[in-house]
């Protein structure tokens, strides 16, 4: 594993151990040359993916990049880290077992969608007006609406 801090191709694994949700080995790294320490995760990957996004185009699915998004929809609101990343390798998990190589952008967005609905409906109602593209307030009373029946539902 490569030095962030001086990009020597040469660091010593000092500790390694499972994620706090076992989908993941966290090992924390130390770097012989500049002495800098850092820590890298290694996750199992069942297949490589594919996202088919709304134009057409095919890019490699970017687990970090769903994370980014989760954390701006997720950002100063009392959810715990944890949590988060729970949400984040179940959807992972779900979308490797589809069986498919390549998957729509909205099936990935929707399912985001339901794992945010869970955790925090403020967070919900964030990445509902970037996903489907919020363009009146009227918008917005339509999908709090949506989690005001949901709740008198349950």
């Amino acid at each position: 594993m490569r030095c962030p801090f001086c990009g020597n191709a040469d660091t010593q694994v000092k500790d390694s151990r499972a994620s706090e949700d076992n989908s993941a080995i966290r090992r924390r790294r130390a770097c012989p040359d500049c002495g800098g320490r850092f820590t890298t995760f290694e996750r199992v990957q069942l297949r490589e993916l594919s996202v088919i996004k709304r134009s057409g185009r095919r890019t490699v699915f970017d687990r970090d990049k769903l994370a980014r998004s989760v954390q701006v929809a997720l950002r100063k609101r009392p959810v715990e880290a944890e949590r988060i990343e729970r949400m984040i390798s179940g959807i992972v998990r779900q979308l490797e077992s589809l069986g498919e190589t390549e998957i729509k952008s909205e099936q990935i967005g929707e399912l985001v969608m339901e794992g945010l609905k869970t955790l925090d409906d403020v967070a919900y109602v964030r990445f509902a007006s970037v996903y489907r593209n919020f363009r009146e307030a009227k918008d917005f009373e339509n999908i709090i609406g949506e989690l005001a029946a949901d709740e008198d539902k349950a």
